[in-house]
């Protein structure tokens, strides 16, 4: 507790908070026991806290999980959800401790390997126009014309008429500012982003990467800042990359360093999303390249494949062909367009569509055996003859490209042949945004627990999982089911209060609507109809919060030229850009409301008259189509549980909790919340999710009369 005491001695303005200090107090008990490393019988700990707005959660984490593991030679990873809070641990929170505590220590931002570029990849590129850059373009979809991005604009003001001439010119450039020192290859460091097309074809990436036997090794910009992390006692990364990280060394191993997830409510959408599966069923372009390409690196390399993989290319071909059309079939029996969503109840899907992806898997893995093999022989060359090793990288580059579409082709259709209990949710996609109708298989487990707790927690010794809303309806249960906690003897939890008095400094306003919210045209309407006029008393700054886009432009209709002169809708323009405008005309004595969906409902900082009121259009209620939602509910009813008040309510209470905690930001805030849905004091449910919100003064106000803000 010493580097914290003088962590909060050393802070400007700082004011006591009990809270704080009793998060900082149960991390350093709770860690202080764990075992690290290989050991019989090893001691794990999870500390999951629940710290409201203001009680300076970074603060008491950093102060005590940094100066545990300084003490024992160890390091910690600190996992956050969003960049903002990744900028202010690294240019605000992290520096601040280091300036108070005794021992010295470094810190550093972890990147995936994509935000890199390739340098091998990028002088390929650069300044090579013929056949070898016509190859590494074919099959993109190309717009007619376009502008060198940002810094890179070789020739501003010039439109280019030939795609590949443009991303030629914008490589040169980028390929001269790296040699030259202007540039460190990060892609975050540029001062505009290059168009993702065209950046993924130099990026860095495992699958084209030969690592210590390239050529270029010693100078790649993702090795440098990988070697940077190893001097690191303090590395700073994100939900994804630690999960997609486990097992590959990119990070300290978890069962030898200390944990810190931040904004850990994410948690069970990282890994769902990181253990699903798609496959697209229609551009099968890459697929007339891959026979080519293998061929033509083992004869390259004097090498003989084991197997005919033209012959398989072209079987995987007509098998996903056949997948494809009869999941169109299946879309268009559904009457809604081509645009539509195809699920498989209870996740089976019938033998006659199962049949074609019983024949992608086995052609698909075959394929995949043979680049596999193919990339090993390389990599083995390098590392024998460093002669060749210039040669061997440009080659396993070339395989590269091709993995990634392999590789989701064989565990999609993997997870489509499982008959895992619970099942797995299996859908067809079609869309049509490109001007062509095309088919996309998925899959994904339903129960994000099961994989935390098979993938994750099994392998953390000592971690602090922590977020502003952990718990819902007023419990923890919801959260400790959904992460795989739930029952593990090594989890504690403490509830940290907010040191806010939101009765005394905050309102809750219950504004009831004749018509029912399931009435969902006339329930909006008269939503609107009140909220402008509540709007038209605002006076200084407001956010709207809609559950979803068409209702938000329903308001947006509404508006007539006085309110319209008022109001900033996400998605106009860039959300810093929006932001700095709001923030501008509150400054300067002006009104200003935003308009926003669930994105503007986390994270967003607006204290004081910045945010004086919070709309919430409806009770943010997640939609009902969701297909690994609509699985996992399925599932539930056939076990004879109830989905709506095991997973929907409580889910949707995390939500509004996230939602309503925008209105006060500070002890000195004075707002109010008004929330349209009168469900939420009107049912069950809806005073479940009130027990969860902080103590805020509840009113209610009937549908005739209109608040005076």
């Amino acid at each position: 507790m010493a580097a914290f005491d003088r962590v909060v001695a050393a802070t400007p303005g700082f004011r006591a908070r009990s809270g704080q200090r009793e998060m900082a107090q149960r991390i350093a008990s709770s860690l202080h026991g764990v075992t690290l490393g290989d050991q019989d019988n090893p001691q794990s700990a999870v500390t999951v806290i629940q710290a409201g707005t203001g009680v300076g959660k970074s603060a008491a984490y950093l102060s005590t999980t940094v100066a545990l593991a300084l003490a024992r030679k160890t390091r910690v990873v600190v996992s956050t959800a969003t960049v903002a809070l990744q900028e202010q641990l690294m240019t605000k929170d992290l520096p601040a401790l280091a300036a108070v505590i005794d021992t010295p220590f470094v810190y550093a931002l972890a990147k995936g390997r994509g935000r890199y570029v390739c340098k091998l990849k990028l002088e390929r590129l650069a300044g090579h126009v013929g056949e070898d850059a016509a190859e590494l373009f074919e099959g993109d979809d190309e717009p007619t014309a376009a502008q060198v991005p940002g810094t890179f604009k070789p020739n501003r003001g010039v439109v280019w008429q030939d795609p590949m001439e443009r991303r030629l010119a914008l490589y040169e450039t980028l390929a001269s500012s790296l040699s030259t020192g202007q540039w460190d290859g990060d892609r975050d460091s540029l001062a505009e982003q290059p168009e993702a097309r065209d950046w993924s074809t130099v990026a860095a990436e495992r699958h084209t990467c030969t690592a210590r036997y390239c050529p270029r090794f010693s100078t790649c910009s993702y090795y440098q800042a990988r070697m940077q992390l190893a001097q690191a006692q303090v590395i700073v990364a994100n939900h994804d990359l630690v999960l997609a990280s486990l097992g590959m060394k990119a990070l300290p191993d978890l069962d030898n360093c200390l944990v810190v997830f931040d904004e850990g409510h994410h948690l069970p959408a990282v890994a769902l999303d990181q253990f699903s599966s798609a496959m697209d069923l229609t551009g099968l372009r890459w697929l007339d390249k891959l026979p080519k390409t293998l061929v033509e690196v083992a004869d390259n390399m004097g090498l003989v494949l084991a197997q005919d993989v033209s012959t398989l290319a072209q079987q995987l071909k007509t098998a996903l062909l056949d997948a494809g059309r009869l999941a169109l079939e299946l879309v268009r029996g559904l009457s809604t367009g081509y645009d539509a969503v195809y699920r498989f109840k209870d996740g089976l899907v019938p033998e006659a569509v199962l049949e074609p992806f019983k024949l992608i898997h086995g052609h698909a893995a075959a394929l995949s055996d043979a680049l596999e093999a193919l990339g090993a022989e390389l990599k083995a060359r390098a590392k024998e003859d460093p002669s060749q090793a210039a040669n061997c990288s440009v080659q396993y580059a070339r395989l590269g490209q091709m993995a990634p579409k392999l590789s989701s082709v064989v565990s999609t259709s993997a997870q489509w042949l499982s008959s895992d209990e619970p099942p797995l949710a299996k859908w067809l996609k079609s869309d049509t945004s490109s001007g062509l109708v095309s088919i996309s298989a998925h899959a994904c487990p339903i129960v994000p627990g099961d994989l935390l707790r098979r993938h994750l927690w099994q392998q953390v010794r000592g971690a602090v999982v922590t977020s502003a809303s952990l718990t819902t309806c007023g419990s923890f249960d919801f959260f400790l089911g959904e992460t795989g906690l739930a029952d593990l003897p090594q989890v504690n939890t403490l509830a940290v209060e907010s040191p806010f008095d939101y009765r005394a400094q905050g309102q809750l306003v219950v504004a009831d609507t004749a018509a029912d919210p399931k009435q969902v045209d006339l329930y909006t309407t008269q939503m609107v109809a009140a909220l402008l006029a509540d709007l038209r008393a605002v006076s200084h700054g407001a956010l709207v919060l809609f559950t979803s886009r068409v209702q938000m432009q329903v308001a947006v209709n509404a508006l007539d030229a006085s309110l319209l002169e008022l109001v900033l809708v996400q998605g106009q323009m860039a959300r810093g850009r929006l932001l700095g405008i709001h923030q501008a005309r509150v400054e300067s004595g002006r009104a200003s409301v935003i308009f926003g969906l669930q994105s503007f409902g986390e994270g967003l900082d607006l204290p004081g008259l910045l945010c004086e009121t919070v709309f919430i259009a409806k009770l943010p209620f997640s939609p009902p189509s969701d297909p690994v939602e609509e699985a996992r509910a399925e599932w539930l009813k056939r076990s004879g549980r109830d989905p709506f008040s095991e997973l929907v309510v409580p889910a949707t209470g995390i939500k509004l909790l996230q939602w309503t905690g925008r209105a006060i930001r500070s002890e000195t805030d004075l707002a109010r919340v008004i929330c349209y849905d009168k469900r939420l004091l009107s049912t069950g449910y809806g005073r479940r999710m009130l027990q969860g919100l902080p103590p805020y003064a509840v009113s209610r106000r009937a549908p005739e009369t209109v608040l005076v803000v």
